[in-house]
């Protein structure tokens, strides 16, 4: 049975989604255990009983976890079984995995080490159980051995879930590839065989709305590191209001990002300096900004490092301000991400026929999505995401939609977050999310990423700063949390070892 969902996925993206399998109550032993079925019955399509053994080899990891659950199954129904363990078994990295080895070492003939080329004399099929999605780089000592020990020889070859070193030079080339959830990035006819999708028991809405896993699309997960803290952020903002742009900058620094600049008119500017002398801040404009302001801004920024810009938190709506907001959306993107909110996003529209060179991202709350996009927020769910997908689609851009669910496209794909107290739908709340997805698009995520990511972070955050202020909780409130909850998140990803 095909999985419903949507793919392919990147080897992050699917250790997104089964680490939110998890919170939902599905564990890695059930997932492992179906995954081990499946794997065996699609073995048992391409060779029968007596018709020669069957050679599984198996890496440390979870997928190798699934090759032995495989084996025995395959065992149960009557194949003669030779299973190897490339890797000593020290090396078996989760609980799970642990207890397949164990499990099959009872009932099989087991193996640590590399076989060699005579034990696939007679053998009916190999089953290539080694690396799975979350392989990165280049094959090492024994992986590459093993790969090329299983090219030598005639004996046809299922892989599980990815072939073993995919995307690299030395890659096994399997006959079958029998792919778990759903396709993965890299799934070829030529360099998969004939591949079939095989439903585990990860529910949809694992892929489909936000969980803890999101931690994992932080540049520092462990998934894919940083080389220190890094990302620096450009807010522009202010003018009839202070406390937005600061809140936002604020919110950036607390998420990771390595400076927060921001350009705000005076007086707003001088009120921002007093929020924190942790913030660079810069003049521009008087009161209000102008059009030509736009120019100047351009011009302060063309020799200076700017990973990202925050457009629009409490800049007003004045017919100046919003001919300032359209030209630097004209231009930003040609050089680096941009996040347009608040007033700035009357001032987005689809782009030229040619492609922008960075991403866009919106992220209006539901009053302007209604009233700036014409969408409907009180819609149901489902019609709500197929407008925020259309409206995705037609600007370019990703567009993170706020709201008791917030809904998420960039026009590919959709998600929805639902993760954040009652007490978090408070003024500034919204500019502590646009700071957190610059500080994000700063250090490398990728847009769709950043607002999963940023959405459920600054839920977290909500629920844990509510636990001491409640239904008094105040946007920098939220700033404050971010760090707490970013520690609690990535701790609890990493205890789980999912992937």
């Amino acid at each position: 049975m095909a999985s419903a969902i949507a793919g392919p996925l990147s080897p992050l993206e699917m250790a997104v989604v089964e680490q939110n399998a998890v919170a939902r109550g599905v564990s890695i032993d059930v997932l492992m255990e179906n995954a081990g079925r499946a794997v065996a019955e699609e073995a048992a399509r391409h060779v029968t009983p007596g018709a020669g053994r069957v050679v599984i080899l198996a890496g440390t990891g979870n997928n190798g976890g699934d090759g032995t659950c495989a084996a025995f199954y395959l065992h149960q129904w009557g194949f003669a079984i030779e299973l190897y363990l490339v890797r000593p078994p020290s090396g078996i990295r989760s609980a799970a995995a642990l207890r397949g080895w164990e499990r099959a070492r009872r009932v099989i003939r087991t193996h640590v080490g590399l076989p060699g080329p005579e034990a696939f004399d007679g053998a009916g099929l190999a089953i290539d159980a080694m690396l799975g999605s979350g392989q990165t780089g280049p094959l090492r000592t024994p992986y590459r051995e093993a790969v090329e020990l299983l090219g030598s020889t005639k004996v046809p070859v299922l892989s599980v879930d990815l072939p073993t070193g995919l995307g690299s030079a030395t890659s096994a080339r399997p006959t079958w590839t029998v792919a778990l959830t759903t396709l993965k990035e890299g799934m070829t006819p030529e360099s998969c065989g004939e591949v079939t999708v095989r439903d585990v028991g990860v529910p949809v809405a694992a892929a489909a709305e936000t969980g803890p896993g999101e931690f994992l699309f932080f540049p520092q997960s462990g998934r894919s590191p940083a080389p220190g803290r890094v990302g620096r952020v450009v807010v522009v903002g202010g003018g009839p209001y202070a406390g937005a742009p600061a809140l936002a900058a604020l919110a950036a620094l607390r998420s990771g990002a390595e400076r927060a600049t921001v350009f705000a008119p005076e007086p707003a500017a001088s009120a921002i300096r007093g929020f924190s002398p942790d913030l660079v801040v810069h003049v521009l404009g008087r009161e209000s900004f102008k059009p030509d302001d736009a120019t100047q801004f351009l011009s302060a920024t063309a020799q200076s490092r700017v990973d990202v810009v925050v457009l629009g938190m409490g800049m007003g709506a004045a017919p100046d301000a919003l001919a300032f907001a359209r030209r630097l959306i004209e231009s930003i993107p040609n050089r680096c991400p941009l996040v347009v909110d608040a007033e700035a996003l009357n001032a987005l529209a689809p782009p030229p026929e040619q492609a922008r060179r960075y991403p866009v991202v919106a992220t209006p709350n539901a009053s302007e999505f209604d009233r700036t996009f014409h969408g409907v927020s009180s819609a149901p769910r489902e019609e709500l995401l197929a407008m925020t997908d259309e409206l995705a689609q037609r600007f370019h851009a990703t567009f993170v939609v706020k709201g008791p669910w917030d809904v998420l496209s960039d026009g590919k794909r959709t998600a929805q977050n639902g993760h954040h107290p009652s007490a978090q739908n408070v003024a500034g709340a919204g500019d502590v999310l646009g700071g957190l997805l610059g500080s994000l698009l700063a250090q490398g995520v990728l847009p769709l990423h950043a607002g999963r990511l940023a959405t459920y972070w600054a839920g977290a955050a909500g629920y844990l700063a509510a636990e001491t202020r409640g239904q008094g909780l105040l946007a920098s409130d939220i700033v404050e949390a971010l760090p707490a909850a970013l520690v609690s998140g990535l701790q609890r990803v990493r205890a789980d070892g999912a992937g």
